[in-house]
């Protein structure tokens, strides 16, 4: 269980990173990624509710 949240933690901290990295260069695919990063930690998160 413990893991399970570190993983959740490590998942939406990479997410924000990639979202502020693609808008500083002004890119598309980093922000792309970070909302990826985010709908796999709410995935992640409902598994570990059940």
């Amino acid at each position: 269980m413990k893991l399970q949240k570190t993983l959740l933690i490590l998942l939406v901290i990479i997410g924000v990173v990639m979202i502020v990295l693609g808008i500083r260069a002004k890119i598309l695919p980093p922000p792309l990624t970070g909302v990826g990063f985010f709908i796999i930690a709410y995935v992640l998160n409902q598994s570990i509710k059940k």
